[in-house]
C-alpha cells in the first residue's frame, strides 16, 4: 500500500511540476507579472548589479529550456502512469 501511494504521489508531483514549468514562462500572470519582468528578478538584478541576469532569464532560449524541462516532467508522469504496476513492484522488492 505504501509503494502504491508513493508512486501515486510521485505521478502527481511530476504532473504538477510539468504543467507549471511548461506554462509559467509563457503566460503573463497579472499578479506575478511577466516571466522576465517580475519584481523578484528585477530586485535580484539590481542588488547584484548584473542586469544580464534579467536579460538572460527573459530570453526565449531560457523560456524554451524551462518549458522543455516541464515537458520532460510530463513525460515522466505519463510513463509512470502507464508503468504503474511495474514501478510498485520495483519499490516493493527494493524496500
Amino acid at each position: 500500500m505504501v509503494a502504491k501511494l508513493t508512486v501515486i504521489f510521485f505521478i502527481i508531483l511530476c504532473f504538477q511540476v510539468g504543467v507549471l514549468l511548461t506554462l509559467l514562462p509563457w503566460i503573463n500572470w497579472s499578479i506575478l507579472g511577466n516571466w522576465g519582468d517580475n519584481y523578484l528578478l528585477a530586485s535580484l538584478s539590481r542588488t547584484t548589479g548584473l542586469p544580464i541576469i534579467q536579460q538572460t532569464i527573459s530570453s526565449g532560449w531560457v523560456r524554451g529550456a524551462v518549458s522543455a524541462l516541464g515537458i520532460l516532467n510530463l513525460f515522466v508522469a505519463f510513463w509512470e502512469v502507464f508503468n504503474f504496476e511495474k514501478s510498485v513492484k520495483s519499490l516493493e522488492n527494493n524496500g
